[in-house]
């Protein structure tokens, strides 16, 4: 009888998941993460949104798993990092219910059935003499890309402007608080969001390569305007350990598409959209491995196809040196995801209270989503094609002004570009 009450209600369960302890990992047995990563890996079209869906349908509502609280501290923990975050958040989930090596079958479940996808795309769609349809299909897709990264921007903005600090914050003795000192009506913290943002948007047409360090540079300079006396400088330094990770360069095509992938996997800051810019210079005009067209096929694969954003580095690793290329761009972009949550899940909790952290996040954040919307001029400058601009404007109102899926964007683009080839 005693048992009986126990045990917690139907009702009430939700509610004692919440304010109980966090359950030890374990409790999910490895056949099951492996189960239902890889359902979400193959049937997680949309990106991140959907894959965050997915996730929270599966551990918080179907299943109980997880709590509400959880959940949302894994979410705040994972947008910290660099790198794609829906990726990490599933590999943080499945480090909670079954320990480390629950972690790399969830993340590896996540991740390989949209690797094996866009791959065998990526033979079709890169081949030296496609079929006229898949040309046109590609030429479609790819007018739509700069849209895309226009409504990515866009969608990246209010929780980016937001975090930058109150339009006004004055004490009750009419003084700004120090951190947020104000000129006219705009605080100065926002103000220098709308710097680091023209700074992203500038250095995605210009600093080519080197858009990292601008990305860097934002964050840091934010860091340093946020110190205070009383700032550990300790622990703002192990916060911002991660961020200083730099590969060396080796000679030859695989050395430079090491690098490529580590500082997509390692120092993409803003999620998995920032990808574009870094990657398009480098794998267009400095490496030559791709034409521009090329590369909007490349991103719009990325787009279409389930699991991360991120698999589009491995369509640019086959380009540069085919399937062997593709899978090493593959694991070295997400072996820095892998690595983050297993070294730094314990810390989740003081991280994501970080100072240091939160500081250079709001210097590199806006600099990234300036970055995402100034790749659209480059990309929109690479179509060759009349009529990819009229798909372009109609992707935008699709996109950007009526707000519809990136998905089905994408696939009407191709659909018209099949039918230009064709006639």
């Amino acid at each position: 009888m005693k048992d009986q009450l126990d045990e917690p209600r139907p009702q009430c369960r939700r509610y004692c998941a919440c304010v109980s302890s966090p359950r030890e990992p374990g409790h999910v047995s490895l056949a099951v993460i492996a189960r239902e990563w890889g359902r979400i890996g193959i049937t997680g079209f949309g990106g991140p949104p959907a894959h965050i869906a997915l996730l929270r349908s599966l551990c918080v509502q179907r299943n109980d798993w997880l709590s509400e609280t959880e959940f949302e501290d894994g979410i705040s923990a994972t947008s910290l990092l660099p790198g794609p975050a829906s990726t990490q958040l599933a590999i943080f989930c499945a480090w909670r219910l079954a320990g480390p090596v629950g972690a790399l079958v969830g993340g590896v479940c996540f991740i390989v059935p949209g690797l094996i996808i866009i791959l065998a795309l990526s033979v079709l769609f890169l081949a030296h003499s496609p079929p006229s349809w898949v040309t046109g299909a590609a030429a479609g897709a790819g007018a739509a890309v700069p849209a895309v990264a226009v409504g990515a921007a866009a969608a990246l903005v209010p929780a980016s402007w937001r975090r930058a600090g109150p339009a006004f914050d004055a004490s009750a003795n009419g003084t700004a608080s120090a951190g947020w000192r104000r000129i006219g009506t705009v605080s100065l913290g926002r103000m220098r969001w709308i710097v680091y943002l023209v700074a992203g948007a500038i250095g995605a047409n210009l600093a080519g390569q080197f858009l990292v360090a601008v990305l860097l540079a934002c964050g840091l300079v934010e860091w340093l305007v946020s110190r205070t006396p009383r700032t550990d400088s300790g622990s703002a330094g192990r916060a911002l350990l991660p961020l200083a990770v730099k590969a060396g360069v080796a000679a030859g095509v695989f050395g430079s598409l090491a690098w490529e992938a580590l500082k997509v996997g390692a120092l993409s800051f803003g999620g998995g959209f920032v990808i574009i810019p870094l990657m398009q210079h480098d794998a267009v005009h400095t490496y030559h491995w791709m034409t521009t067209a090329q590369f909007l096929s490349a991103v719009a694969l990325g787009q279409v196809t389930p699991g991360p954003v991120v698999q589009t580095v491995a369509v640019v690793g086959y380009a540069a040196a085919g399937l062997a290329g593709g899978l090493v761009a593959a694991v070295l972009a997400f072996t820095p995801s892998f690595v983050f949550v297993l070294a730094g899940g314990p810390h989740f909790d003081r991280f994501r209270r970080s100072p240091a952290a939160q500081a250079f996040l709001n210097g590199s954040g806006p600099a990234a989503i300036g970055a995402i919307a100034g790749a659209a001029i480059t990309l929109g400058l690479g179509l060759t094609h009349y009529w990819q601009v009229g798909v372009l404007a109609a992707a935008t109102i699709w996109l950007v002004v009526l707000r519809r899926g990136v998905v089905s964007t994408i696939l009407a683009a191709a659909a018209i570009g099949v039918i230009v080839a064709l006639a």
